[in-house]
């Protein structure tokens, strides 16, 4: 069978489309025939290996999100059956509860091999069946940005009508935050470089937007959104090291920072002085657990939410496709085709 796998060495020059053998199941398993797949920021770091010894071992399969079909299974599965439609989950060992070491190590995509590959052999308990009203293209997009976006805004940020959330930005996270703030009765503002890209948020219910070009200090100007509260009750923090001292100027005392995104940088220089005289969290958010993820595809379904997506590419332009997600700019979730 088809797969792309990192081999020999790490680096984008050793990502090569190659064979392995047809997987198959054992006990416990089951073999998906993959319709598509999405790309995500962390599929431009696995193969510079970015993550270090968390990366895992080569030669590795990248690419953690994908949807397909259940064509084998082995002894003992339950939860799925040959024909079922399915999407993987991106921490496969992670079921519910707490994170632990152990769960945090079962990531598709590294350490684990991903689904770049025509087949994919994984455990029943790592994946999920997905809502019939949902396309293929749509399905793909779900395991880490969506999940990911419902783990801020619901699992840790327990969103209630009337909140106000800010989200920063507009690629695949920030998106998904949106619709599920909006599911949930929060009025929310949204702050990018791009008019343009701010129009469409406002088309898909955003209540306020600031040019953080046009108007740099965007805590300041939020401040008019927020007088009655003091802040937002959290915010989606995407962009790291630039972002940071700006969003703990934006938060109402007792509100929640969701750290997800790292894009303008690691390393942070801020007072800590506002986070404990104002009691403000900092909560970082990585992914989710598989709970989450059915709780989630439930709402979803249930307000027939659909996903934003981008432009497709052909399996075999695996590394176009990391180019154009490279550049930015877009708008919705890269997609893969098999």
């Amino acid at each position: 069978m088809r797969v792309f796998q990192i081999e020999g060495d790490w680096g984008f020059d050793n990502l090569n489309l190659s064979e392995r053998l047809e997987p198959k199941s054992g006990p416990g398993q089951v073999v998906i025939a993959m319709r598509m797949a999405s790309l995500n920021s962390r599929d431009l770091i696995v193969p510079e290996r970015g993550y270090g010894q968390a990366t895992g071992d080569l030669p590795l399969i990248p690419v953690s999100d994908g949807v397909g079909e259940v064509v084998e299974v082995g002894e003992g599965v339950t939860r799925v059956a040959v024909g079922d439609r399915v999407c993987t989950t991106y921490f496969q060992n992670w079921i519910g509860g707490e994170p632990t070491p152990e769960r945090f190590a079962s990531a598709l995509g590294g350490p684990l091999d991903g689904v770049m590959a025509d087949l994919v052999c994984l455990s029943q308990e790592g994946v999920v069946k997905v809502p019939d009203y949902l396309t293929d293209a749509e399905a793909a997009t779900l395991p880490c940005a969506a999940l990911t976006a419902w783990s801020a805004i619901v699992t840790h940020g327990q969103t209630r009508a009337g909140d106000q959330i800010l989200v920063q930005g507009t690629g695949g996270v920030a998106l998904f935050a949106l619709a599920f703030a909006k599911m949930h009765g929060a009025h929310v503002t949204v702050i990018s470089s791009s008019d343009d890209k701010l129009e469409h948020v406002r088309t898909m219910g955003a209540d306020e937007t600031i040019n953080y070009r046009e108007t740099e200090d965007w805590a300041r100007a939020s401040r008019a959104i927020t007088s009655d509260r003091g802040g937002y009750d959290n915010i989606i923090e995407l962009g790291g090291a630039e972002t940071l001292p700006l969003s703990l100027r934006a938060v109402r005392p007792g509100g929640t920072l969701s750290m997800i995104g790292v894009l303008s940088g690691l390393n942070i220089k801020a007072s800590l002085g506002p986070i404990v005289a104002r009691q403000v969290r900092l909560q970082g958010v990585t992914v989710g657990h598989r709970d989450g993820f059915e709780a989630m595809l439930a709402a979803m379904a249930q307000h027939q939410m659909r996903p934003v997506l981008g432009k497709t590419f052909a399996f075999e332009d695996l590394k176009p496709a990391l180019d154009h997600l490279r550049q930015g700019g877009h708008f919705g979730k890269t997609l893969i085709e098999f």
